[in-house]
């Protein structure tokens, strides 16, 4: 993402959080993201580091997770791309662009 933003100003990205069972802590470290609305607390989640327990109650991991399950998205990376198209898995950069500026 970070590439994109770097190569395009024009693009925005919606991060919904979606912690999978096998990633120990990721639901807590969901919501302690969540509560602090914190960028700096989701690259320290990616860095491996401790994060702080939440600081608030939120609904907003569990409603991710019912989406994800609407959507059939099961892994992440998942990119929802404009068109609602699904793109599972990591992409890199010139890729996404690419596939972003797809017209329907």
């Amino acid at each position: 993402m970070k590439k994109v933003l770097e190569k395009r100003k024009d693009i925005v990205f919606y991060i919904k959080l979606y912690p999978l069972p096998m990633h120990k802590d990721a639901y807590e470290k969901a919501k302690a993201i969540i509560c602090e609305n914190s960028l700096a607390l989701l690259e320290d989640a990616f860095e491996g580091k401790q994060l702080p327990k939440a600081k608030c109650e939120t609904t907003a991991v569990d409603e991710n997770i019912k989406l994800a399950g609407k959507l059939s998205i099961t892994g992440t990376p998942a990119i929802i791309l404009p068109d609602g198209g699904i793109v599972p898995g990591y992409k890199d950069a010139e890729s996404l662009i690419q596939m972003i500026d797809k017209k329907p």
